[in-house]
Parts: C-alpha cells; structure tokens; sequence
C-alpha cells in the first residue's frame, strides 16, 4: 500500500552542521513519506562541538514566510522548533491562530527548544512566557526535555526539581496545566532503573517497555546472551488530556550520535499525527525511529554527530547487528511465528518436565525418538558444510556436528539408566512426526539456498536453548513451579540450559547472523527464510505433541 505525500511543515532554525534543526526535519518527513516545507526562525553556526553563533530571522520575515507555505499548501500538521526571540515567537503564533482559524486547527506539535545540549541558549529568557501563553494553548503536544521541563515550570513558580520517573511523572502532569493538549516529557538526560519502572503501579499509568521484555516470544533471553544490561533506561513520558500518563522505557545506549534527537523525535511525531496515528501509538513509533537512529548511526564529526536519519529508508530487510539487538535476523524470525514459537519452547510436555511429573513413559518415548532424529540432524549439519565455501562455516558446521554426537550420548545414558538397551534405542521404529521433520531438513539440504537449511537448523538447536534457559530461569523465582531438587528429569534441564549447549547455540547463531548480514536477502528469500522457520517450529511442536500422544 502506498501512503499519501502529505505536506508538513516545520518551523524552527537552521543547523549549518545538518543534524538538528530544519534540516533534520526535513530528512525525516522525507523518510516518513511526508513532504516537508519549512519556515526558518533562526541561522545558527554551529557544528557537533556545539553552537558558535546564533542570528535571528526578522519577524516580519518568518510571517512572510508562513503566509507563503499556508496560503497555498495544504499541510497536514506543523511542528515548532527553536523560536529564537520573543518577537518571533508572537510572529508564529498570530500566523497560527489566523491560519487555525481560517482553515480550522490541524495537529501542532511544539518542541519547545530553549538551550542546547552543550549550553548555548538558544530562546531569549523573555521569550519562554510568550511560548506558554501563545503557542501551548494551540499546541496537541509539546515535547520537553528534562532541562527544557524544569525551566518551563519555574517560569511559572511551579515545583519544577527532576530527578526520578516519579518526579517525570508529576512533572508531566503540571507542564499539562499550562495549555497543551499533551505533554511528552523525554528522558534522555534522566536516570531510570528497570526497578523503577517495574515498581510503576497506579490505575491511570500504563507502562510500555521495548527492547526490555517480550511476552509473546522469548527475546530476552536471546538478548541475554550478549553483554548488554537493562539496568539505565531512557524513559519518555507521556500525559494526555485526560491526565492519563503512560510511560516508554528503553534501553540506554552509550553513543556520541544524539546531535538532533529532540528535533527529529517531534518531526517524525508530526508526520504521524498528520495520518492521523493515534497518540500513544504515535510517541511509540516515534520512539522507536529515534533509538534505531541513534543505534545504526556512523560518528560524524569530532562532537556529538547526528543519529541516523535516514535508516528505515535503508534498502535491507534484516536490521544491522548491535549491542542491543545482536541477533536482528533470528529476533525477526521469531517475531514472525511468535504464536507458535510460544507453543512450541513452552509446551506442556516442557512444563511437565520442569515439574517432574512428566510420565516416565512419554519421556522415554521422547528420548528414544530424539536419538534417531539427531541422526537426521547431524546428516544436515553435514550438509551445511558441504555447501560452505570458506573455512569459517564449514568449522562451524563441523564443530555442531561433534555436538550432536556428544547430545546422543546422553539419549544413550538416560535410556541406559532406565532400562533400555543401545541396540534396542538404535532399532526403535520411526514416528510419523520423526520421518516427516527428518524428511523436511533433508529436503531443504537439497536445495539451492544454504540459508535456507540454516534457518531450519536454527528453529531446533535455539529452540532447546530457549527450554533450558527458560525452565532455570523459572526455577529461580520465588515459590517456582519449576522443581529441581529431586526432579528425575533434572540432568536434561542441566544439559540444555548448561555451557557447553549454550555455547553450541551461540555458535549456530554467530554463523547465521553472520551469513545473513553478508548475503542480505530479496524479499523472496526473505519470505522463504520466514516459511521455513515457522514449518520446523510447527515440526517441533509436533515432536512434543507425538511425544505426550505416545504416537
């Protein structure tokens, strides 16, 4: 579906460097298939050091300029930047009560820029009352950030200290008795704890938390497996008219490219507000662009550079690799089949199993199956290195295969410990669900593509990993249901959530990320990556289900 070019317009300075400023909105209109016009308030000199100068536009001027955009193109929403000066500041908001007026009101998102990150006062003091009195009346949402807040309401003799999410949070709703319809309340310069936001409980607060948890697939735990902590959080909050508050927590990334976030985060608010994007929904995507920005973004200059404007334009289907998102293809894979993925790693025959109170006899029926299908997946993996062409992945794929074999010599021990012979493990019959999975990776061995047969390899060795991590994890919590102590099927859930398994996982995928961010897929690869995947998690669903059905 094509979305419509709608006008925004943005009024604000100019920024020489291109990283805030006009110039940054008008990148991210562009990026967000809206089209930007602008009305400069200000030039500014200014580079990623900081600002060397700053000269204002006459007001005479920025309402000629106004007139032009308004009186002949249809935009959609309008965002404000850096006014400069008390009397611009008039000039832009008798422009826009005229124009709301005439034509009737359209979103305005007023990003209320006062001082700059490094100190340079970028609003003359006289110009903060104006901005209150004139332009937060007209305002759907104003944007402050935690030095921009305490300002405002000390203009005003209102408790204005800002040192918690509890202090955001009345914060937010005091900056909300100044006019505007909402207040978003950013918390880049705040420090918030995962403690913090957990400990958040009241009836007119809800919490949005992403790239933190993910109730619908385990994330999380693949997130853990790199050296990324969720301990400082970027919280932004939100009060709207009803004085509802609802709060967006990230995790904090260490990076010199935030040049311009403010200004990119209520230009790409105004273009969804133009689509007419609910508001919640609206701060959320605009959120998101902003933290991916500042993840994907390459150092530019000696200062604070810009983040990434233009990355979800970016011609790639998968998401480049960083700290916090170190496993962007698999994470996808996931988010594309989470239903069944939740089916298959949290299943009944798991829960049992972390119980204890699995039947012994679907166990060994398991286990015996199991045997005979790591036969299947070793013979893949073999393929796999066949089809590699460098050192590196044929090594990975061999270096899994050894740990296949050492995993069918633990299906060897527990069948021995409970009665079943090695030649009477080896001659078990095949399930239906067995030939069927084993058929399935054999096929996909066959054929051309060997990201193909990676992903498929991937849904099984991951899947496991994720069981074993998951049962360990629950058996921490207090009052678990998950029982260790005494728990006959405690060596599996060791085995699975143990070093040497996680390690196997790690490796596997190292390799397909790796693979995929050298061989980035079409659409249509990508789209087979994404059937194959959720065909071998139903398969392995299928295995547990065969497993409790003892068929």
């Amino acid at each position: 579906m094509t979305l419509e070019y709608l006008p925004v317009l943005t009024i604000a300075g100019s920024d020489s460097s291109g990283g805030a400023g006009i110039q940054a909105d008008l990148k991210t209109f562009t990026v967000h298939g809206c089209y930007g016009a602008s009305v400069t308030t200000a030039l500014t000199a200014q580079n990623t050091t900081g600002v060397q100068a700053v000269h204002g536009v006459p007001p005479d001027f920025v309402k000629q300029q106004m007139s032009s955009v308004l009186d002949d193109v249809d935009v959609k929403a309008i965002k404000t930047g850096m006014l400069f000066d008390t009397e611009n500041t008039k000039a832009v908001a008798e422009m826009l009560k005229g124009h709301f007026n005439a034509k009737g009101h359209i979103p305005l998102v007023c990003d209320p820029v006062c001082v700059s990150t490094s100190g340079h006062v970028l609003l003359h003091p006289d110009a903060v009352d104006t901005l209150i009195d004139d332009i937060f009346p007209l305002s759907d949402l104003i944007t402050p950030n935690k030095s921009e807040a305490e300002l405002l309401l000390k203009q005003r003799h209102l408790p204005s200290h800002i040192a918690s999410l509890e202090d955001m949070i009345s914060a937010s709703r005091r900056l909300r008795t100044l006019g505007p319809q909402a207040v978003l309340l950013k918390g880049g310069h705040c420090v918030v704890s995962l403690a913090d936001v957990t400990n958040i409980s009241s009836d007119d607060t809800q919490v949005i938390r992403e790239g933190l948890l993910d109730d619908n697939a385990n994330i999380l735990r693949i997130h853990g497996r790199n050296e990324t902590h969720v301990d400082s959080l970027v919280v932004d909050v939100l009060c709207t008219s009803d004085d509802r508050v609802t709060i967006f927590a990230r995790t904090r990334l260490e990076s010199t490219s935030t040049h311009g976030t403010g200004c990119t985060l209520s230009a790409a608010l105004a273009c969804q507000l133009a689509r007419g994007t609910p508001l919640t929904e609206a701060v959320r995507l605009a959120a998101a662009h902003i933290h991916i920005g500042i993840e994907t973004a390459n150092p530019i200059g000696s200062g604070f550079g810009p983040l990434n404007h233009v990355h979800s334009i970016a011609p790639r289907l998968i998401a480049p690799r960083t700290k916090t998102n170190p496993y962007p293809l698999t994470s996808s894979l996931i988010r594309g089949s989470r239903v069944i993925w939740k089916e298959y790693v949290q299943h009944e025959f798991v829960v049992l199993l972390g119980k204890g109170t699995l039947p012994k006899e679907h166990f060994l029926h398991f286990i015996k199956q199991d045997y005979l299908y790591l036969k299947y997946y070793a013979r893949a993996y073999a393929f796999l290195a066949a089809k590699s062409h460098e050192f590196a992945p044929i090594l990975a794929a061999i270096e899994v295969v050894f740990s296949i074999v050492r995993e069918s010599s633990m299906h060897t021990g527990y069948c021995i410990e409970w009665g079943i012979t090695e030649d009477e493990l080896i001659n078990t019959p095949e399930s239906p669900a067995l030939t069927a999975y084993g058929a399935f990776l054999i096929d996909a061995g066959l054929q051309g593509d060997p990201m193909k047969l990676m992903v498929a390899l991937a849904a099984c060795l991951l899947g496991y990993g994720e069981v074993g991590l998951w049962l360990k994890e629950e058996a921490q919590a207090p009052n678990s249901w998950v029982r260790l102590e005494g728990n006959p099927y405690l060596k599996w859930i060791e085995d699975y959530s143990g070093d040497v398994y996680q390690m196997a996982v790690k490796a596997g995928l190292e390799t397909l990320e790796n693979r995929a961010a050298v061989d980035a897929p079409s659409l249509t690869r990508f789209t087979d990556w994404q059937d194959v995947w959720e065909r071998c998690t139903r398969l392995e669903k299928g295995f547990w289900d065969m497993a409790m059905n003892l068929a």
